[in-house]
């Protein structure tokens, strides 16, 4: 009886947990592959990240800082011209010339026997340079000339010159013109002066000019000065009186 008992054995926890856990595996390696690599450690394998290629800058942001830089510049500019020209006018106080036309003289104004209607002006014109510390150069290519309604009588020219400081120039400018075809532009102004006893005229002209500023001369500019008369007759030979007189002055670049 004591033969046949088996010798029963304190079984520990740790014994329990070994069996029922399962044994480690490997890796699963080719056939192929020698036992050298199954001693080799497994690396871990980790991700690829491939990186974004940079964007491209589109075209609309390139046009808008070209648009950007471009107004600014311009900005620039137009503030740098402002202030040059506040500092010229405080320095030199600009102001504007003075026309007025004082006496018109008619030689010749009548109809020729082929209906050519003849005109000759000799015009009084007085010009006012006001200014204290600009010059002004009249030059060459000057235009001046004598409208009734929309119908030119007579034209020509201002001589070259030079006007000075606060300077008053007189200026006689004779004035020939021809008509052709005039008996219904005779006619008209004899009926206004009938009914009116005066006679509405436009002066015209077109000058040339530089103007000095100290030692420095400006580029070249065209004045404009357009005045509207009012003589009592266009009569030949007789002393023309203008009854009204006044002249607009302007710029031409």
């Amino acid at each position: 009886m004591a033969d046949q008992q088996k010798k029963i054995h304190p079984v520990h926890e740790e014994d329990v947990e070994a069996q029922r856990s399962p044994p480690p595996t490997l890796p699963f390696l080719p056939k192929d592959s020698s036992r050298s690599d199954h001693d080799k450690v497994p690396q871990r394998i980790f991700p690829v990240h491939h990186s974004k290629p940079p964007k491209k800058r589109s075209t609309r942001s390139c046009l808008c800082k070209c648009f950007c830089w471009t107004l600014s510049l311009v900005l620039i500019l137009i503030i740098v011209i402002a202030i040059t020209l506040g500092i010229l006018y405080l320095a030199f106080q600009p102001k504007l010339p003075k026309y007025s036309v004082d006496r018109m003289q008619i030689t010749q104004f009548n109809l020729t026997n082929d209906s050519n209607l003849q005109a000759t002006f000799n015009v009084s014109i007085t010009a006012i340079n006001p200014n204290k510390r600009i010059g002004i150069y009249y030059q060459g290519g000057s235009h001046i000339s004598v409208w009734y309604t929309d119908t030119k009588l007579c034209e020509g020219s201002i001589p070259k010159f030079y006007q000075g400081h606060q300077n008053t120039t007189l200026l006689n400018l004779p004035l020939t013109g021809q008509t052709q075809n005039a008996t219904a532009l005779s006619n008209s102004v004899q009926q206004q002066m009938q009914q009116t006893g005066n006679v509405p005229l436009n002066l015209r002209v077109d000058q040339p000019v530089r103007v000095k500023l100290g030692q420095l001369k400006l580029m070249e500019v065209n004045f404009l000065v357009r005045c509207r008369l009012v003589v009592d007759s266009l009569s030949a030979d007789n002393a023309i009186r203008i009854q009204d007189s006044s002249c607009k002055f302007r710029f031409k670049l």
